[in-house]
């Protein structure tokens, strides 16, 4: 555990341990023509630091625009003041994950069937390789990190203990993110910092944890699953020829459903990263950029992305989309599913699902999840899939004429719950957890750049209201 009272002159002296890059060899397995991920990223690391050098020396008084006071007291939307390797998003052309758009990781990725299980969706793998390298991997190297998280995915057993202790009653996701947070009991990189590892090298035991991390939240969040909604198999059994998202969902007593196997894939793979503004990554970052361990740092963010402005957003929808069932019953005409829209927006509520805070056009992950329902027979009979899907259509202008949404058009959790209901995954409160396990192969690496490069410890400047309207005063 990461020691607080360790002189920072012992620190310093101290040898810089080995034993993370020991385990990374032993937990991973080598195919000949493949390198490891580790190897990968150490790959980038010159180039990288070398790329923060340039700019820092070129553009340090470059200015990236002005801060006005509705930004300071309106959550900082807008500003432009965080760096984010993994994913950019933009207003009008939706995110890209190192330059890559949605479609295009789906074109370019490899899929299940690539490593030779059942599926065609892309695997959760293969975006976090393109998210840590800024690289496609190859079908073996994915292969080669699913073979690895699968030997790192066993839970301690005491973790095992602390879940089993939570009472039943208690959210799964505050279950979550207290285990998450007491897995750092293992941390790598809190003993190496003890150990007085150098600064330049911070980068390599992150790597090691966050890896370590993705590989076991399946089986903490199948152990919630197991304890609070007595599904699944209680034991959280790992099969190293199945892919994380496969024995995930055997884990949680769905292993029979090759749709919704493939559908969590592509829902864990396109949710990872939404660049670094939202709370979950953002929290994530600002806590460690305190040095504090992957464990910690991720628990945080678990704790941001729990709140009902942020994770609990699907679950809103899929709840507001039953209501709308229930009322109009399953095969509504346009005129019903309209008058109910606006029956919504005259009671002072918002659509759920529609809007965001970026993006001025359909979120490019709801096509994408709606393609997949396209896809399969099962989602393009059920009803309230077909419900959504005509929302979709119904309701932007409805939206438009209300006048007070910027963004009419729907955003992903429009759709997101709506699946994993019709698949039969009707535990609302577990959604978060779902999301939970996908935002970290997006703010991990993260983390792990931020310590490759360097970066410092966040700490923005704030003002009271005094001072402020001291300010603008002059």
């Amino acid at each position: 555990m990461l020691s607080l009272t360790i002189p920072r002159a012992a620190l310093r002296s101290a040898a810089a341990p080995r034993q993370f890059a020991a385990a990374a060899s032993a937990a991973s397995v080598r195919f000949a023509s493949t390198k490891t991920l580790r190897d990968a990223v150490a790959e980038i690391v010159p180039a990288k630091r070398e790329e923060l050098a340039e700019i820092k020396s070129k553009y340090s008084e470059s200015s990236l625009g002005e801060v006005k006071v509705s930004n300071l007291i309106g959550g900082m939307r807008g500003l432009k003041c965080m760096l984010w390797e993994g994913s950019v998003l933009d207003a009008d052309s939706g995110i890209t994950f190192h330059g890559r758009s949605i479609p295009q990781s789906q074109q370019e990725l490899p899929t299940a069937a690539d490593i030779g299980r059942p599926g065609k969706e892309i695997l959760p793998e293969s975006m976090l390789w393109l998210l840590l390298t800024g690289k496609v991997p190859t079908k073996e190297e994915v292969k080669q990190l699913s073979e690895d998280l699968a030997a790192r995915g066993k839970l301690p057993g005491h973790i095992e203990k602390i879940i089993d202790s939570f009472p039943k009653t208690l959210h799964p996701m505050t279950q979550f993110s207290a285990a998450v947070a007491s897995l750092n009991h293992d941390s790598k990189f809190a003993e190496a910092y003890s150990r007085g590892i150098k600064k330049t090298e911070y980068w390599e035991p992150t790597l090691e944890d966050s890896i370590d991390l993705i590989a076991k939240l399946p089986a903490v969040a199948s152990r919630i699953f197991f304890n609070v909604f007595g599904k699944g198999d209680g034991n959280q059994t790992i099969d190293s020829s199945k892919d994380l998202i496969e024995n995930f969902t055997h884990q949680i007593g769905y292993g029979d459903s090759e749709g919704l196997i493939d559908y969590l894939r592509l829902y864990i793979a396109i949710h990872g990263d939404h660049e670094g503004g939202n709370v979950s990554a953002h929290a994530t970052h600002l806590v460690g950029s305190a040095l504090s361990d992957p464990y910690l740092a991720y628990s945080a963010g678990l704790n941001g992305l729990a709140g009902p402005l942020h994770g609990l957003a699907n679950q809103e929808v899929l709840g507001w989309a039953l209501e709308l069932r229930g009322e109009v019953g399953e095969r509504p005409t346009d005129q019903e599913i309209q008058d109910y829209l606006w029956k919504t927006l005259k009671s002072g509520r918002v659509v759920p699902g529609y809007g965001h805070a970026v993006l001025r056009q359909p979120d490019p992950r709801f096509t994408a999840l709606s393609k997949f329902c396209e896809t399969r027979p099962e989602l393009r009979e059920d009803s309230i899939v077909q419900l959504v899907q005509r929302l979709s259509q119904l309701a932007p202008p409805v939206l438009k004429e209300h006048g007070k949404t910027k963004n009419p058009y729907p955003n992903v959790d429009a759709a997101s719950g709506c699946v994993l209901y019709s698949y039969g995954l009707d535990q609302f409160k577990f959604y978060t957890v779902l999301f939970g396990i996908s935002r970290a192969i997006g703010a991990l690496p993260q983390l792990v750049y931020d310590r490759m490069l360097g970066l410092p410890i966040e700490r923005p400047k704030s003002l009271s209201m005094e001072a402020l309207k001291k300010i603008v005063a002059n």
